[in-house]
């Protein structure tokens, strides 16, 4: 197609950016209004009609798969691959800067691109020579650091200056010697890749004049998603002419968390004062209601440049917002919404994603699917009880449970490490099976561990001592009580506490104490060692799921975050509840609450069809049932355009708790009163890090002994003994049916009902 034949099939905005001529412009794209076709085809127009050369033009995006799309789009709108164009990412155009200017750094043509193990190495020895203990600051929580310095253009010098907390301190040593290591290498890191061409740029008037002459015209994809070191090359590499052509939305500035400055785009007048500002306000992707939706959301939005999204797509279904007792009964509303409309046609199962705030959120959806036989895609992310902590803390478990596990003992062992080292370990493992004894048993075997240093010797006993006392736990606790003792005897959460993704890692930890909740909670609270064994296999299992292929008819799930810039014809948002989105720390910082706010504004953009929000009233967080609050990102004038349902569970637990009304309205939603015996949730960062697990609520019923109980799976029976109270209040109930007989039940979890079943 020629580029005449382009320009007829575009909007009026969408040819107004394409012919734009000489100046800088700026392009405020919303979401599904066709901004990849405006800029290939303006690359394609400035080329065919000789404004510039291929060489002259110089594309940026902000991944290799973007970068790809836009050349082949390019190719096919001119006949031809335009040779000699640099478009890629920033990383990418980054690397042939320093390498056309390798000796102006202290390298050379050939130099290496570490990747992240390599550069971990580095920092390693760095800490070595400075003697800082890689148990006082990991690896990865120092790499961290200095990228964040690095993408922000802090010099070691002003990092030094700067350095007021212990962690800056230790740093700053290292980030200073950090160049020198490199050098030495003839290597750079991935931050480098930003850093050194803007060092080079700066410092260099005849290299930035040479590439100013080169690119006659910068366009730049995702503009609101630079940082201070990608919009500071953007600066250095436009001419006079300043013919810089930024592509982006405001709205959609979600990434300040790692480095992106939204002001970026929002002071791009500022910074080249003679632009235009071309809207493109016409969505190609979603129907109307949705596109209602997003504009009251982000309208409640203050820093915005400001635009109205509008729909090309006839009308369709109203967005829902569904209201569910708690999270499995929020999982298995949305699962059986989904299965209804595929039952009736209406979607396969490939044209659905549940989109989330938090990782930790996909555990209750993933078993929801195994226990339905539905298969997903999880995008983004590990699988829950594939991530490292939780395999960890499985680890331990399964030791406990079963004293012979090798495999579980080599890795709870050094989970977190006691001062036994591998070689170690592996003459352990060696020795126990050469005696014949079980692993832990050849811990504290004399014999076998006489030839260990007494400090190693001391470590090993420790170890098998905890392991004993959580046995001993384990055979009168419920799972989540022996993993949050378990937890907090070993120092777990403190060993994760200096990651640098320690808060997801620790959220992961909440989730899987409430996952042990659950094992408890439906075997009826029945309290020994069966529930740890049922808890281990249910887990087993879980991860044992195949993943599925590219192309599978399976649900996807992914965070908010993972899903910009895809759409699918199905939508779901879960856990709309104040303090789990928005998060929690967002209700102090404004800037962080209008960047949550985009994250909902992005999801809900994701939708083509069919909008489906839903929340819990109450929400199970580490082992604990919290009351929680509808998100106040749902305000009244949002509210007026959603169909509220309720699930069944949240309708009869209003009813058992005095409520005659409907739940449907928002004096409802945030009535104190409703659940008000229940702990009420309140915004507070603790939470967010907190594994303990608090004392009980006090609607946990009590019962006296010789008292005739019914339980739901054993039948009728009459209590024989109680002991513990609140939350670990448990009783001995005497079953009427002799194959059932006397069981300890846990009184929270067992739903007993007085009197005869």
């Amino acid at each position: 197609m020629t580029i005449e034949g382009t320009s007829s099939t575009l909007n009026p905005a969408q040819r107004e950016a394409v012919e734009h001529g000489e100046g800088p412009l700026l392009v405020l794209a919303g979401a599904g209004s066709g901004k990849t076709r405006v800029l290939t085809s303006r690359i394609a127009r400035l080329v065919e009609l000789g404004m510039a050369r291929a060489d002259q033009v110089l594309a940026v995006t902000f991944t290799n798969k973007a970068a790809k799309e836009m050349r082949e789009r390019v190719a096919r709108q001119l006949g031809y691959e335009p040779r000699g164009m640099w478009l890629g990412t920033f990383h990418a155009i980054g690397a042939r800067i320093v390498r056309a200017n390798a000796a102006r750094v202290g390298r050379t043509p050939t130099y290496t691109i570490y990747d992240q193990d390599d550069t971990l190495g580095v920092i390693k020895r760095l800490m070595d020579q400075h003697r800082i203990s890689t148990k006082t600051w990991t690896p990865r929580l120092v790499s961290s650091a200095v990228s964040e310095a690095r993408n922000a253009l802090v010099s070691p010098a002003e990092y030094e200056a700067l350095a007021l907390t212990p962690l800056a301190k230790a740093v700053a040593p290292l980030y200073k010697d950090w160049d020198a290591a490199f050098v030495a290498a003839n290597a750079v890191s991935f931050d480098d890749l930003l850093w050194l061409p803007v060092a080079i740029l700066q410092a260099n008037a005849d290299v930035r004049g040479r590439y100013q002459r080169q690119f006659a015209h910068l366009l730049v994809d995702e503009y609101q998603d630079t940082n201070r070191a990608q919009y500071e090359l953007i600066k250095l590499l436009s001419s006079g002419a300043q013919n810089v052509c930024a592509v982006g939305d405001d709205d959609q500035a979600i990434y300040g968390w790692r480095g992106a400055d939204v002001r970026n785009i929002l002071d791009f007048e500022r910074d080249f004062p003679a632009a235009k500002v071309v809207r493109l306000e016409e969505n190609y992707r979603s129907i109307p209601q949705v596109l209602e939706l997003a504009n009251v959301v982000i309208q409640e939005n203050r820093g915005r440049r400001g635009k109205t999204l509008r729909a090309t797509r006839p009308d369709g279904e109203q967005v829902v917002l569904i209201g569910a007792a708690d999270d499995r009964d929020e999982a298995e509303a949305i699962l059986e919404e989904v299965e209804q409309r595929r039952g009736r046609g209406d979607i396969a199962l490939g044209d659905v994603a549940i989109l989330y705030r938090t990782n930790a959120q996909s555990r209750t959806f993933e078993e929801a699917l195994r226990r339905r036989g539905m298969s997903y895609r999880l995008i983004g992310a590990v699988r829950f009880y594939d991530r490292r902590e939780v395999k960890d803390l499985l680890a331990w478990l399964r030791l406990i449970a079963n004293p012979a596990d090798v495999e579980a003992f080599t890795r709870a062992i050094a989970s977190p490490r006691r001062g036994v080292g591998d070689a170690t370990v592996e003459l352990l493992v060696a020795a126990a099976r050469e005696a014949g004894v079980p692993i832990l048993e050849a811990c504290v075997n004399a014999a076998i561990v006489a030839p260990a240093r007494p400090a190693t010797r001391t470590a090993l006993a420790a170890f098998v001592d905890i392991v004993h006392r959580m046995q001993e736990l384990a055979a009168d606790s419920t799972v989540d009580r022996l993993l949050t003792a378990l937890i907090t005897t070993i120092g777990y959460v403190e060993s994760l506490k200096a990651e640098p993704d320690a808060d997801d890692r620790i959220q992961n930890i909440g989730e899987m104490i409430r996952g042990a909740t659950e094992a408890v909670i439906d075997e009826g609270g029945e309290v020994g060692l069966r529930p740890l064994d049922r808890f281990l296999q249910q887990a087993t299992l879980v991860a044992g799921i195949d993943q599925m292929g590219p192309d599978a008819d399976v649900i996807t799930m992914m965070t908010l975050h993972t899903a910009k810039g895809l759409e699918f014809p199905m939508v779901v948002i879960a856990g709309l509840e104040d303090g789990l989105f928005p998060l929690s720390r967002s209700f102090d910082d404004p800037e962080q609450l209008e960047e949550e706010r985009r994250l909902f504004y992005v999801g809900i953009t994701r939708a083509e069809r069919t909008l489906i929000l839903t929340w819990a009233r109450s929400r199970r967080r580490n082992g604990e049932l919290i009351s929680s609050r509808l998100s106040s990102f749902v305000t009244p004038a949002a509210e007026k355009l959603l169909a509220v349902r309720q699930t069944a569970r949240l309708r009869s637990t209003a009813q058992s708790l005095g409520s005659q009304r409907g739940l449907g309205k928002r004096d409802d939603w945030d009535d104190d009163s409703f659940g008000s015996n229940l702990p009420q949730w309140r915004p507070s960062p603790r939470r967010e890090h907190a594994v303990e697990v608090e004392d009980a609520s006090q609607d946990i019923p009590s019962f006296a002994k010789g008292e005739r109980v019914s339980h739901k799976r054993f039948g009728g029976g009459v209590i024989e003994a109680l002991s513990g109270t609140g939350r670990d209040a448990k009783v001995t109930v005497r079953f009427d049916d002799e194959a059932i007989g006397t069981k300890k039940l846990v009184v929270a979890f067992a739903g007993l009902e007085r009197g005869f079943d």
